[in-house]
């Protein structure tokens, strides 16, 4: 997914310590037009980056595609990234420059390695009628953050603890691994709890991690959460105790890692380390969108030829970024 807000701000991610777990709320952003649908964005945000190497998370649906239009996002570039596609209804169609072309499906992953460059396309399908998922964002480490472009999809098994459901996209939880690639150590599964159930569940204590509310209200290490809002947990916990509240099923989103320990510079859709590495990002993706065909050889690939259209890249703020933790 990409970052279509008008005047994006230019952000300095940094790991932040932490002793105690805390809540953090998201702010709504709408994807395009007035038709748009909306988002809710809970990384990155004032105070909280990171977590881990993830760096960008948005929460969107359940979307009546039938009013909003549905997900209809044009050609357009990533680097230096990986960026992790997982839908809880509906299904969106992927086409990338490496010639990836793939179906997300609701519980399969779709995890897309930008690298060096590359560019997608997302859209809702034509039978999908309500949308309702998230898309999530891993910066990649200086030493891999050039590697080349690639893309994967993986359907992970659906298993009972204690009654309820785990699905284990990336990382490893409940003796179950993914065999899907990442450059830092990180986690990414989804629980589903039972109505009033407590479940304890297991962590490596040498990650930080956050729990992203998608339905129903949860208590996190006893802090109390709802629909949309996240819960940090500082590295060092070995297990955490997730308890359903309220009357109804809660689902959530389980994510981890250990803390990246670099400082990166985010902007539009592209993580760099300084504006001026961010800038010739910019510059090289305006070059090979107004020179197609041409652009083959370029940073972001061959475009597919499906694409009638391409996004451009916003201006760039007028003051040149100052690194702050």
């Amino acid at each position: 997914m990409s970052n279509l807000e008008a005047r994006p701000d230019e952000v300095v991610c940094a790991s932040r310590d932490g002793t105690a777990p805390r809540l953090l709320d998201y702010r709504e952003v709408p994807l395009g037009g007035a038709r748009a649908m909306t988002v809710r964005r809970s990384l990155p945000q004032r105070g909280q980056t990171l977590i881990g190497a993830w760096c960008f998370l948005d929460h969107y649906g359940p979307d009546d595609v039938r009013r909003s239009g549905g997900m209809r996002v044009a050609g357009h570039p990533h680097t230096g990234l990986q960026t992790v596609s997982w839908v809880f209804s509906g299904e969106i169609e992927h086409r990338d420059t490496t010639g990836a072309h793939a179906i997300v499906r609701p519980r399969e992953v779709n995890l897309m390695t930008a690298g060096s460059g590359i560019a997608h396309s997302e859209y809702s399908t034509p039978d999908t009628a309500i949308l309702h998922g998230v898309q999530l964002w891993v910066a990649l480490p200086d030493e891999h953050r050039f590697t080349a472009p690639a893309f994967e999809h993986y359907a992970p098994p659906v298993l009972d603890v204690e009654g309820a459901q785990a699905v284990v996209f990336l990382g490893s939880l409940f003796g179950t691994a993914s065999p899907v690639r990442t450059f830092t150590p990180l986690l990414g599964a989804e629980l589903t709890l039972r109505p009033g159930q407590t479940l304890r569940v297991p962590l490596d204590g040498s990650f930080e991690h956050g729990v992203l509310v998608d339905s129903g209200s949860v208590e996190v290490a006893g802090v109390a959460a709802t629909i949309g809002q996240l819960v940090h947990l500082p590295a060092g916990a070995s297990e955490v105790d997730l308890v359903a509240a309220g009357d109804g099923p809660v689902r959530l989103l389980l994510l981890g890692g250990e803390p990246l320990g670099e400082q990166i510079v985010m902007w539009w859709n592209f993580v760099g380390r300084s504006h001026d590495e961010v800038a010739g990002f910019r510059a090289d993706w305006q070059s090979e969108r107004d020179n197609r065909p041409a652009a083959a050889d370029g940073r972001f690939g061959p475009f597919p030829g499906e694409w009638g259209e391409t996004i451009p890249a916003p201006m760039l703020p007028n003051a040149r970024l100052r690194p702050r933790d």
